[in-house]
């Protein structure tokens, strides 16, 4: 399995949050499900190896995720999980094609222009290599904030509401685009969402309920 999570807890602020049991195969996707401010995001967070959880273990093909020090951790995170942000946390003053290489720099790897430009063409916006992030449409930034998180070919890509606002057929688009990408990569796809349209389109879906106020 790529990811696997028997008993995984987060804590925010008084709160603590269980995930339910996770496991997910390379080619498969997943959908976290529940309303906003259950704790999606605290959970993916951990899955992710960026927020320690409470309790538990984050098991990425066959390594616990949060056994290892900080210093391994950050590299496999940074080699093989790929995040997309709800909220895309590119770097304005960059063009797209920086933003991917920093994907690169941070996981200690040389600048890939040929997997940039090839990810960029695969994500239809090949033509915006140059262009600075904030010169972007909220369309345009969602397909290079899952461009660099493919940038380093992970094994597993995470994903943080990335329907959130958009109408049916964009939110089709980019679900289709999300499951393809992650096939392509041979990587386990996990959405966070409270969208039934994403819970549709997935292979499967785990409920995380609703435990109190926000995450």
């Amino acid at each position: 399995m790529v990811l696997s999570i028997d008993t995984l807890t987060v804590r925010r602020g008084d709160r603590v949050i269980s995930s339910p049991k996770i496991a997910l195969a390379a080619g498969q996707s997943l959908a976290l499900r529940g309303p906003s401010g259950v704790g999606k995001t605290s959970l993916l967070l951990a899955m992710a190896g960026i927020l320690k959880p409470e309790s538990g273990e984050v098991w990425l093909d066959g390594t616990a995720l949060w056994s290892l020090g900080d210093e391994a951790r950050a590299r496999i995170r940074g080699r093989e999980i790929g995040y997309v942000f709800a909220s895309f946390h590119l770097i304005d003053a960059l063009n797209v094609g920086d933003n991917l290489q920093l994907a690169r720099a941070c996981a200690g790897l040389p600048q890939d222009w040929i997997r940039a430009s090839s990810l960029l063409n695969a994500l239809g916006i090949g033509n915006l290599r140059t262009r600075r992030a904030d010169k972007l449409s909220q369309g345009q930034m969602q397909r290079v904030a899952l461009a660099r998180a493919l940038m380093n070919g992970p094994k597993l890509l995470l994903c943080d509401e990335p329907t959130a606002a958009l109408d049916d057929a964009s939110a089709e688009a980019m679900i289709d685009l999300l499951k393809r990408s992650a096939v392509e990569a041979g990587a386990a796809l996990l959405i966070a969402t409270h969208d039934r349209r994403v819970m549709a389109a997935l292979d499967g879906a785990v409920a995380l309920e609703s435990q109190g106020v926000e995450a």
